[in-house]
């Protein structure tokens, strides 16, 4: 039930890796945090969290390589280009992870449910937000959304198209319509280095734009941890995915 592969990726100028557990159900693209690979969700546990629901064929699970995160995690090069490596990765996420994964499933293009924590939930909301034709929900956990200050400082057009709280404001036409028939649930605990204004503030600048979320506040017993996450994330597939 699980198959990895790897590819070079000219966008990127590096490898990037691309794991799946499940034989079928509703394709879900997990995004590992910072400094993760594809199997990260595996070896900390995530996978074994959702696999009544890939087992019982409820969900097909997907990740793949974290690699502007590790840039970013690493300082590798100057700010602007982690801010260059952000947006390209979200650009061979739709050009090439999406298209690895249609073709896993046989080319059918129904819509990707999107994942992740910390700065998974970032990349999560980002890819919904920039390309709603391909995935129809969103689940972020523990989110950190303003990355200016672990990009290192400064601002550039990269990182203006590759955050959902930069261009979300002056978003408009088709792309707008369609985002505005998806889903973003923002979960995130209130223990020990958890910040759930940034839930609040992405909640925010979805709702000004008038697309559908909901924040969802756990206590402050849920940290930032692989333990609060393997509660979350089933219980928001198991919400977000057609039975």
């Amino acid at each position: 039930m699980k198959a990895t592969e790897r590819w070079w990726s000219e966008r990127l100028g590096r490898d990037i890796g691309l794991a799946r557990w499940g034989n079928y159900g509703t394709p879900v693209l997990v995004f590992p945090t910072a400094g993760g690979d594809a199997e990260e969700i595996e070896r900390t546990g995530l996978v074994g969290a959702c696999w009544p629901l890939i087992e019982t064929g409820r969900i097909k699970v997907y990740s793949c390589d974290s690699v502007a995160g590790r840039a970013i995690l690493e300082k590798e090069g100057s700010p602007e280009h982690r801010m260059w490596l952000l947006d390209q990765f979200h650009q061979c996420v739709v050009s090439e992870v999406v298209p690895a994964v249609r073709a896993d499933l046989g080319g059918a293009e129904v819509p990707l449910v999107a994942a992740g924590a910390s700065i998974g939930a970032f990349n999560a909301v980002a890819v919904l937000c920039r390309f709603p034709e391909v995935f129809g929900a969103a689940v972020a956990m523990s989110g950190t959304y303003r990355l200016q200050g672990i990009l290192g400082g400064g601002f550039s057009d990269s990182l203006y198209f590759a955050s959902p709280l930069d261009f979300l404001p002056g978003l408009s036409g088709g792309q707008l319509d369609t985002l505005r028939q998806r889903f973003v649930l923002l979960a995130s605990g209130q223990g020990a280095w958890e910040d759930i204004g940034e839930s609040w503030a992405m909640a925010d600048a979805l709702g000004r734009a008038g697309v559908p979320n909901r924040v969802d506040a756990w206590g402050e017993e849920w940290p930032h941890e692989w333990h609060t996450w393997h509660r979350m994330l089933p219980q928001y597939l198991d919400e977000v995915c057609p039975r």
